[in-house]
């Protein structure tokens, strides 16, 4: 007989309502970088030009997965006003108490995130978040 796990529905709201404003935060971030306030400080160097270039390329591959998470907490938060939060989207069995409990935004029991890993690679996804499409827009 497995154990049985309360659940903290408002616990786990909270804390994705918490994880939302962070990723909001780190997208802003990533897509608004601060200065160092000079003008005209443009690499002198190749060092200096390649060390840009990795910079560059650190941040977009960070805003990718920063869109890929809030689009995870916003799907999460949508349940909950669904009612359907907790429940795996493929198969509609209650997700494990730990798995929610270590991850709020799982939308996939155990059993349909191991199938979906197997058929396709984690990092596939084809959705943008509300919040981070309105943030392009404004930047």
């Amino acid at each position: 007989m497995k154990n049985k796990v309360a659940i903290n529905f408002d616990m786990l709201r909270h804390r994705l309502e918490v994880e939302l404003e962070s990723l909001l935060g780190g997208l802003e971030a990533c897509l608004h970088p601060s200065d160092d306030g000079q003008l005209g400080n443009f690499p002198k160097s190749d060092d200096e030009l390649a060390s840009g270039k990795l910079e560059s390329w650190k941040r977009a591959a960070l805003e990718k997965r920063i869109r890929e998470q809030l689009a995870e907490v916003e799907h999460a938060l949508r349940k909950f006003e669904e009612g359907t939060y907790g429940l795996c989207d493929v198969c509609g069995q209650p997700i494990d108490a730990a798995r929610l409990e270590a991850l709020p935004r799982a939308n996939l029991c155990y059993r349909c995130k191991i199938q979906n890993s197997s058929e396709k690679p984690d990092n596939d996804k084809t959705y943008q978040s509300k919040a981070s499409l309105q943030l392009n827009q404004r930047g």
